[in-house]
């Protein structure tokens, strides 16, 4: 091949401001304002936004940021429940080439303090609910940051911290404030943070081209088309609400807040506003099947739900899609910007019976549409695995959403991404169709006997019983079989007095002995703040046993 053969088609047909703009969600939020300027983009309360009035309010946001000495590189960090001003800060601050730092608003002081000064996060605006834990982490800092108060007529409301209040703060900024988008589009959009369930938590950055791609991602592969209604029972903290944030501008459809997740709530906001999809772990699906008859009564339109973290077991699925609600199944970590596997439905899956379809529906999958590579491979060599179904590999992603990498942590990152994919440490296998199904974290394996034990088996079995209300597995130290099955459960209010030998007969007639709990703690489970139970908690409990 002649060198003018294979630069023909690079000469002269260079990247130019006609054929070529860096990829930001930010031109989601300016096409919505425009072509649906009075199509309402946010409801919280009482209070109604449209999409002309949300772009105003986030370009005022970014106009008086900058003002204030906010640019590219900085850190904003924000601490807020679902409310309009977090959707909004998702634009306003990268507007103006400043990165978002949203925090668990169920951190404590310390971890508040690290994160702040590890992001160094020069803005800090926070709802004044959470001022008493927001004053102790500040005092801790040296250098502090500018503070913003979010005084929310729909909070309980709290001491003032800094010296101007959100509403007063945006409406100095300049509504016609010439913001533009990134000049590169692998600039940061977006700083969160791991849950640090050991050691210090790591700093997920996030990019403008992965954002923007997830944000798209998500509306294909969960088919979200017309005019959806957002129900926020996610948080806008975790994953930047996976993306949703974005994904509902590109889109035009309207984010309903919620302050507070609770069945009633939801099923309220499902009636009066006509909530048409919403997000959440099992925790949530779990509220709305245990749900009170009288909330679930008059609820006449499906209602579609994104679920992730730990697979939701069959008969959990079974419960809440004979309610009305359709759900479909999600996989990913903060360093995939949420969501990047679905378990893509078959239509001749339908015909199935009910346990088998749940049980499909329940893997979490294949690769987004917009994801380029998922696959479980050997954990050391990362070669792939057999597609039979049994075999056991770590999963791993490869695209462009995938985070950046680690804030000021080249070591993690570099062992993140060795051998060209992120190592997930989640363990699956392959079925002969190809959707990967997760077995386990790679801690969280059981291995008695020198059997492995899926601690996510035992979970699903144990969540059939009809008195179970939460369950989750971990291994126990034993001095015969080296580890062996430690149940955790909370049981249903009203549900009869149960027995430790109950659960494990139910088990042992569904599952092979040696994968049965030998010991049952009955007591409520500690979550996270998105409703992933902390097994690291029960492991701890499980070893003093």
């Amino acid at each position: 091949m002649t060198d003018s053969g294979s630069r023909k088609y690079d000469i002269g047909l260079e990247k130019n401001p006609a054929n070529y703009e860096p990829l930001s969600p930010l031109t989601f939020i300016e096409r919505a304002a425009t072509v649906f300027p009075d199509r309402a983009s946010v409801i919280h309360g009482d209070a109604r936004y449209t999409w002309r009035e949300t772009y105003e309010r986030c370009v005022r946001l970014a106009s008086a940021l900058a003002r204030i000495g906010i640019g590219k590189g900085d850190t904003v960090a924000f601490m807020a429940p679902n409310i309009p001003a977090h959707y909004e800060a998702h634009f306003g601050v990268p507007m103006t080439g400043a990165v978002l730092n949203s925090l668990n608003i169920r951190q404590d002081a310390e971890t508040i303090a690290f994160l702040l000064g590890h992001g160094e996060a020069k803005v800090l605006i926070a709802d004044t609910e959470f001022s008493p834990v927001i004053k102790k982490a500040i005092a801790m800092l040296g250098k502090k940051p500018i503070v913003i108060d979010i005084d929310d007529p729909s909070g309980p409301g709290g001491e003032r911290l800094g010296e101007v209040e959100y509403e007063d703060f945006i409406a100095s900024g300049d509504p016609s404030f010439p913001w533009r988008g990134p000049g590169d589009e692998w600039s940061a959009i977006a700083l969160n943070y791991t849950s640090g369930t050991t050691g210090n938590p790591k700093g997920v950055v996030y990019h403008h081209r992965g954002a923007y791609l997830n944000a798209v991602g998500n509306l294909v592969s969960w088919g979200m088309t017309g005019r959806p209604v957002y129900l926020w029972t996610l948080p806008m903290f975790h994953c930047n609400g996976w993306c949703f944030t974005w994904s509902l501008a590109a889109i035009a459809g309207t984010s309903v807040c919620m302050r507070r997740v609770d069945s009633a709530h939801i099923f309220e906001a499902i009636k009066n506003h006509g909530a048409t999809h919403l997000c959440g772990a099992p925790v949530v699906m779990n509220m709305i099947i245990n749900s009170a008859k009288e909330l679930r009564e008059g609820l006449e339109q499906p209602v579609n739900f994104l679920t992730a973290a730990a697979a939701p077991p069959a008969a959990v699925l079974e419960r809440i899609e004979k309610m009305g609600f359709r759900v479909t199944h999600v996989y990913g970590l903060t360093e995939t910007y949420g969501p990047a596997a679905v378990c893509e439905w078959h239509d001749e899956w339908d015909a199935l019976p009910s346990d088998e379809r749940s049980a499909l529906k329940a893997r979490q999958g294949v690769r987004y549409t917009l994801q380029e590579g998922l696959m479980v491979g050997d954990p050391e060599t990362v070669e792939h695995l057999p597609w039979d179904g049994e075999t056991i590999g770590e999963v791993f992603f490869r695209g462009n959403i995938v985070m950046k990498g680690y804030l000021k942590n080249p070591g993690a990152t570099e062992e993140a991404f060795r051998g060209g994919w992120f190592h997930t440490g989640d363990l699956g296998v392959t079925h002969p169709n190809g959707y990967i199904e997760i077995k386990d974290r790679s801690k969280d394996i059981i291995i008695s006997g020198g059997e492995n034990i899926s601690t996510l088996e035992v979970e699903s079995v144990l969540y059939q019983h009809p008195d179970v209300l939460e369950a989750a597995v971990v291994a126990r130290p034993d001095e015969s079989w080296g580890e062996t099955p430690c149940a955790f459960v909370t049981l249903k209010s009203g549900a009869p007095e149960i027995t430790g030998k109950d659960i494990i007969d139910f088990c042992r007639k569904r599952l092979a002995h040696f994968k049965c709990p030998k010991t049952v703690i009955f007591m409520e489970l500690p979550k996270t703040s998105t409703g992933k139970i902390q097994k690291y908690v029960l492991r701890d409990i499980a070893k003093k046993l």
